[in-house]
């Protein structure tokens, strides 16, 4: 990771906890067994604060050394006899695209760094973005709003959230109780089907300034930006800004957010935030909503219908390692694009080369904001 300023405070066990938010959650399948991720930081770091040049991460991934002669860097004699060829392409994952892109006879070497097992590092590095972010009073964090048809019927406070993110076991990061038991009714639904189910998480930026992306080009409109790193992610198929859906659904004035004067406190407020936070690709000083919806999962214990790639011929999709449902791992995720995409606008707008010089522009900015 580049570009953080010097004197970020950095507590490698807060990368941790991120990392073990990210493995947890009822649904989730025998890979959270094998690793328990931690964070190695080999530069960038000095006595537990950046100093300006590239943070390098190391995250080991226990499970390679079983793998090491399946897939060797280098080939020899006998290689051949060791493969776990991938020829039997699972539907909606990249298998077969991939291995037509690169004229592979074998899927295996898409499927491997296809998998969200390359979250692990972004939510490393979103994990730095939050530290970032918190020496701003920034704070990012997600809840679970629906997993298949349960969902949850209102909205979360922010307080809710709050709350919800302290507890030390995470089930299916829903704030409602009676919504979560619901959820986990659909969850048990594809454990025992040998199925998959996805749903939709709701990641929140509480307390992000009014200025923060532009509208003046399409590439930097903020709310482009959180789209495009949401959908990113590994089965997310839709993204959602503020109450999107809703709004597509109803009259212009029964959706946008009025505008009213606070004298006493000298600023603007707003009577909802159906617009999650972003009008015109700007922040707007309300909090940001960003939501994620997840497919089900690719690897189903009862595969479906593919074809063999050696012989044309067809057959049931293969089989790997897999969760039943994701869904709370994929918020811990989306917080960490989230955060990642915002600590990218916050030093474009307000630069420094060191934690004091950025806020310093910060705390004049928010100046002209309060005389504005």
């Amino acid at each position: 990771m580049s570009g953080l300023p010097a004197g970020v405070p950095v507590s490698i066990e807060a990368i941790d906890h991120e990392l073990w938010r990210r493995q947890q959650g009822y649904g989730r399948g025998g890979r959270m067994k094998i690793e328990t991720d931690r964070a190695r930081i080999v530069s960038g770091v000095r006595h537990s604060k950046t100093i300006g040049s590239p943070i390098g991460i190391i995250i080991e991934n226990k499970d390679w050394k079983n793998w090491t002669e399946v897939l060797p860097v280098e080939d020899s004699e006998g290689a051949d006899d060791k493969k776990k060829p991938v020829t039997r392409p699972r539907p909606g994952h990249a298998d077969l695209a991939g291995a037509i892109k690169y004229n592979f006879a074998d899927a295996r070497y898409v499927l491997e760094r296809a998998s969200a097992r390359e979250t692990t590092a972004r939510v490393a590095v979103g994990a730095l973005a939050k530290e970032y972010l918190k020496a701003f009073q920034i704070q990012v964090l997600s809840h679970v709003i629906a997993i298949g048809s349960a969902r949850i019927e209102r909205s979360a406070a922010w307080d809710e959230i709050v709350e919800l993110n302290k507890r030390e076991e995470i089930f299916l990061n829903c704030a409602d109780a009676e919504a979560e038991q619901r959820m986990k009714a659909e969850v048990d639904v594809a454990y025992r089907t040998g199925d998959t189910i996805g749903g939709v998480f709701e990641v929140v930026a509480h307390g992000a300034p009014p200025g923060l992306g532009s509208h003046v080009t399409w590439d930097s409109r903020l709310d482009g930006r959180l789209a495009q790193a949401i959908v990113s992610m590994q089965a997310v198929k839709g993204v959602e800004i503020g109450f999107a859906a809703e709004g597509a659904a109803a009259f212009g004035s029964k959706v946008q957010d009025t505008i009213h004067y606070d004298r006493e406190q000298r600023h603007f407020t707003r009577g909802a935030n159906r617009a999650g936070g972003l009008e015109g690709g700007i922040t707007n000083g309300q909090d940001i909503v960003v939501r994620g919806m997840l497919k089900p999962i690719s690897t189903l214990r009862r595969p479906l219908e593919s074809v063999d790639l050696a012989t044309r011929e067809p057959a049931l999709a293969a089989y790997e390692r897999s969760d039943v449902c994701v869904v709370p791992a994929a918020g811990v995720i989306g917080e960490a694009m989230v955060a990642i995409v915002l600590a990218q606008a916050f030093l474009e707008k307000f630069g420094g080369d060191s934690l004091a010089e950025t806020r310093r522009n910060y705390e004049g900015y928010l100046e002209q904001v309060r005389s504005f």
